[in-house]
């Protein structure tokens, strides 16, 4: 089998072995402590450009269900696994992850201690690194260097589409794409919600001309404040129209309304995390992927901290009541992952039937 290297910007250097696409790739080295889902976040767009270890020590055992996509194509970088299956067992399944990685030209390296990496990154914080088959040694200072830039132009589609739902239309929601996992459409479909995605680079005056009953502000990958034009629409929208935002939505929206964001550690990537709802003191397990959070201490009037992380305190929602509009951090529409929280795309429906 060949042989592929992990080369980290601390000058740590992993060999194992190559599976996927043969080739180079560099990125932002992060963990996901999901145990499900291999799908659903290969192809989850705020993964762009990153390399993704999986602290689960098998990796693909269920194989590749393409009905599962949350995107048309994998948007991470590169895979860092324990074990990868190259026999899985399931009846749903299309293709291996080595045949799925291989098509999508993406680079896999498998055989190396991700439990040790896992805890480097815990305690010392992401590090930029390069997943490569090949025998040369990367340029160093171009892998400290790196950022990943243009990250929502990237995962956002071109051009406007509608999807509807398949008993009557309730509802028309604007969905921005940011990089829109597929989920978050099918949640709102099956409200009864006519979906229109609309380019992230789509004028407010342009949504609001829709006629839509409400806003939906989608994830995403990157640092929220590299989109400047964004927050500036969802700043025209605010108080327009209900609104309703998830991961990156809801750290523009923060953007937006005058908060700020902060660049996390390590981030919280996985199915397990803990949310406190501060409104009645309910725990839910959320699934999360995100890098950035917002700082609740700089909320202006309008936003009110609701839910916070039981782990580590940090923001995990907002609510904006003279706006019409609320943000979570967390997925509610989690595929692979819990679905505690999915009753935030009613709490959207009923704000929408209650208009401004």
């Amino acid at each position: 089998m060949k042989k592929a290297y992990l080369y980290l910007e601390n000058g740590q250097v992993l060999e194992g072995k190559s599976f996927g696409a043969s080739g180079t790739a560099m990125g932002e080295l992060v963990f996901t402590t999901g145990m499900t889902g291999c799908v659903e976040s290969l192809t989850d767009p705020s993964y762009y450009g990153q390399l993704v270890v999986y602290t689960f020590p098998q990796f693909g055992n269920p194989g590749i269900c393409l009905a599962d996509k949350e995107s048309p194509s994998v948007r991470m970088g590169g895979v860092v696994v324990r074990e990868y299956c190259e026999a899985p067992s399931n009846f749903r399944c299309d293709m291996t992850v080595d045949q799925f990685l291989k098509e999508q030209n993406v680079v896999g390296i498998a055989g190396v201690d991700t439990r040790m990496l896992t805890q480097m990154l815990r305690d010392g914080g992401v590090l930029n690194a390069v997943i490569t088959t090949e025998e040369a040694k990367p340029d160093m200072d171009a892998l400290k260097a790196f950022k990943i830039i243009k990250s929502v132009e990237s995962t956002s589609e071109t051009e406007i589409q509608v999807q509807m739902p398949k008993g009557e239309i309730e509802y028309s929601v604007a969905l921005i794409d940011y990089g829109a996992k597929q989920s978050i459409a099918n949640s709102l479909l099956a409200r009864g919600c006519k979906v229109t995605i609309y380019p992230y680079n789509t004028p407010a005056e342009d949504i609001l001309a829709g006629g839509h009953d409400g806003v939906m502000l989608s994830n995403g990958p990157g640092d929220p404040a590299d989109n400047p034009f964004c927050i500036e629409q969802i700043q025209k929208l605010l108080g327009k129209i209900p609104m309703f935002g998830i991961c990156l939505g809801h750290q523009m929206m923060a953007l937006a309304a005058g908060g700020k964001t902060v660049k996390m550690k390590f981030g919280h990537r996985g199915a397990n995390q803990p949310v406190k709802d501060l409104n009645d003191g309910s725990v839910s397990i959320t699934s999360q992927n995100h890098g950035y959070a917002v700082d609740g201490d700089s909320l202006p009037k309008e936003g009110v901290l609701r839910f916070v992380n039981v782990n580590d305190g940090t923001c995990e929602g907002v609510d904006y009541p003279a706006y019409h509009a609320f943000s979570l951090q967390f997925h509610p529409e989690a595929h692979g992952g819990p679905l505690d929280t999915l009753t935030a795309f009613d709490r959207f429906t009923d704000m929408m039937k209650e208009g401004l």
